[in-house]
């Protein structure tokens, strides 16, 4: 069914790379979870109204936020497409991050809703009427919203949304709760055991844990959530497979929406390299990337890896090695002054390393002071992907 919407209503679908296609698969997703939410709050309603069940009018309700949802999350791919302009020069691809905070905020919304009816009939009991029109009803909710969980999961894999998963996953909140209204209609019924409040509540619970979660997916991208371990990795695999280049550092991701990032980073290339191969480097570089989806700035950092300076390079790795094996440095550089030498470079501390700058300034100014007794260290300590570093200077 699904593969066969994507014929229907996707022009180009293996393009997903392009915004325009994008766009469209979660056009129709949104569509597509409109008209079923739609359909399934007007049954549910009824069947609430016929039996009488709190908790079947408020998986009615729940349906009706659902096709809510759907139409913030058409209105956020319909937005995301427009182009880049003068006020918002990135694009406007952050509008589907939007889209998935509202569609998660509505889910918390609807559990609180459905908390609080369920422990108003958990104090004030009500006898459910049995029928053959609730069963026939929730048994059909039950189906559609377990497809629409696989067809909102599958396109936002496709398409890597951060919506359609928050959607696929709301979906399979409502089977569970949709099952557990329909235990309940069931076991009240044969066992005479009151059981639409109780359940009801269970559910709610459910569905504000898992909006928790979901507003947190949500956030993360509108936040600047730090790029994953493989993506950096991959980067600096690909600049690093380049001639010339010597090692990479201070890399930086903006993401601007699905398809829309922009980075920065510096590479360090032979101090003896020409400024024209050099840029032709970097120009070969920035290229490839733009090309993959994301808009790369290179700055190339010289290296002297012969002489005193190259001596002094090596040192320092192993001293800060010693230290602690996750500690990187670069740009380092050698100041002549007549009172000794200014060792100046930059000190890249892993997140969770614990070390202090002060202490290890003074720990790697120690060390080098062995071979070097007159030298004095000026480091700047970067964060993993910090854009604002702090300086110590150390005599």
């Amino acid at each position: 069914m699904t593969n066969l919407l994507i014929k229907l209503f996707i022009k180009d679908g293996g393009s997903i790379e392009t915004p325009a296609v994008r766009s469209a698969y979660g056009k129709m997703a949104g569509k597509v979870s409109i008209v079923c939410n739609m359909l399934l709050c007007i049954g549910k309603f009824l069947a609430g109204v016929i039996s009488g069940s709190v908790s079947v009018t408020a998986d009615a309700v729940n349906n009706l936020s659902d096709a809510s949802s759907g139409v913030i999350s058409l209105i956020g791919f319909k937005l995301s497409e427009k182009s880049a302009d003068a006020e918002h020069p990135y694009g406007h691809g952050r509008y589907e991050y939007l889209a998935g905070f509202i569609v998660a905020a509505l889910i918390l919304i609807i559990g609180a809703e459905l908390l609080r009816d369920s422990i108003i009939r958990i104090i004030t009991p009500a006898e459910v009427e049995f029928g053959i029109a609730p069963l026939a009803v929730l048994s059909v909710s039950i189906l559609v919203k377990l497809w629409m969980m696989f067809f909102n999961r599958k396109i936002g894999r496709i398409i890597s949304s951060e919506t359609l998963s928050a959607a696929a996953a709301d979906s399979r909140n409502d089977v569970i709760s949709t099952s557990a209204v329909l235990a309940a209609l069931v076991i009240s019924h044969f066992c005479s055991v009151e059981l639409d409040g109780i359940m009801g509540a269970a559910v709610a619970v459910f569905i504000l844990y898992s909006g928790i979660g979901l507003v947190r997916d949500a956030l993360d991208p509108l936040l600047g959530k730090a790029p994953s371990a493989e993506l950096v990795e991959s980067i600096r695999e690909k600049i690093l497979s380049y001639d010339g280049i010597l090692g990479t550092h201070d890399l930086m991701i903006h993401d601007y929406g699905p398809g829309r990032q922009f980075a920065s980073v510096h590479v360090e290339v032979p101090a003896e390299m020409s400024l024209l191969d050099c840029h032709e480097i970097i120009d070969v570089i920035e290229r490839d990337f733009l090309r993959e989806g994301m808009n790369m700035l290179v700055h190339p950092d010289p290296i002297v890896s012969g002489g005193s300076a190259g001596q002094l390079n090596a040192e320092l790795n192993e001293i800060v090695g010693k230290i602690d094996e996750r500690v990187s440095i670069h740009d380092i550089r050698v100041v002549r002054c007549p009172e000794g030498e200014k060792v100046i470079f930059d000190c890249v501390l892993p997140p969770d390393s614990g070390l202090e700058e002060a202490a290890l300034t003074e720990e790697i100014t120690r060390f080098l002071r062995i071979n070097h007794p007159n030298c004095r260290c000026i480091i700047t300590f970067d964060s993993g992907y910090a854009s604002i570093p702090k300086s110590s200077d150390r005599d």
